[in-house]
């Protein structure tokens, strides 16, 4: 059954398919969140950005099989819709849909999907065979089911935010597709959904991930910055390094002067977190 969750001042209306939620998309222009739920602090910053956009705000619960590989974390992954509609409601969202899987895939796994192409083989792509095709697959999907004029997504999850530009660009999808800069705990530790798996000493290890970054990205030579990064998560022996990657803006190779981005994944305990930053590099007199 689907649920979709249509929020006002003081009253939840729950609606069960795609035909309702069509019928809810009179007002332009409207302004999508995709989410897999459990949502935090990060979420709801994006949820602020979307309604100085527009009207009508639409966020989307779906955990998505498609992007799970057979040894992830589908069915452990946090399921908790009852206080993500009350996160949604304190930030005015209009309507929550939150569809079951056969409502999302009517005639189950689908037989076509996106083809992320070669931006999406490197760094998650290489250690997650076929999730941005699954998760490519999702975010048109749910484009088309919402009519969404502009979508808003978290830099955290930088190459998923780059791939999703180039298939709208690629598609002609007409939809406006906004960053929004990573939420972090006071900390540092970027927000994430996965977090709540830490144990107390994983997640005292896991802020090597964040310094490492920051640290690397105070320099301006690409040398430099990546060495830095290299040195800071060598010497915490609970984070098992996937990738620490330096690439330009746009997921590209660095340039020599310019923006880019320091990106890194790692294993803490059985967690797998990832996190990236900015960083302006400038060539060496």
């Amino acid at each position: 059954m689907t649920h979709v969750i249509h929020t006002r001042e003081d009253m939840t209306h729950v609606i069960h398919t795609r035909a309702e939620l069509a019928r809810e998309l009179t007002t332009t222009p409207v302004a999508v969140v995709m989410t897999m739920g459990a949502l935090h602090d990060g979420h709801r910053r994006l949820m602020r950005e979307a309604k100085k956009r527009a009207e009508l705000v639409i966020v989307t619960i779906f955990v998505n099989p498609l992007q799970f590989g057979p040894n992830e974390d589908f069915d452990k992954y946090p399921r908790t819709l009852e206080a993500d509609v009350e996160a949604c409601r304190a930030e005015g969202v209009a309507v929550v849909f939150a569809p079951s899987r056969d409502q999302v895939y009517p005639t189950g796994a689908p037989s076509i999907t996106m083809n992320a192409g070669p931006l999406g083989e490197i760094l998650e792509g290489a250690s997650r065979p076929g999730h941005f095709a699954g998760m490519l697959t999702v975010v048109q999907k749910l484009l088309m089911l919402t009519r969404a004029d502009v979508a808003f997504f978290g830099e955290k999850d930088f190459q998923q935010l780059a791939l999703i530009r180039r298939m709208v660009r690629d598609l002609e999808l007409g939809v406006e597709i906004v960053g929004v800069p990573t939420v972090r705990e006071p900390d540092g530790l970027a927000m994430s959904s996965r977090n709540r798996y830490l144990s107390p000493d994983d997640r005292r290890a896991a802020l090597a991930l964040s310094r490492a970054l920051r640290e690397g990205a105070a320099h301006s030579d690409a040398e430099t910055a990546l060495a830095t990064a290299t040195k800071i998560l060598a010497e915490e022996p609970a984070v098992r390094v996937d990738y620490l990657a330096l690439t330009g803006a746009d997921l590209g190779p660095a340039p020599a002067d310019g923006p880019a981005r320091l990106l890194v994944a790692a294993r803490v305990g059985a967690t797998r977190l990832i996190d990236n930053v900015p960083l302006a590099l400038e060539r060496s007199a």
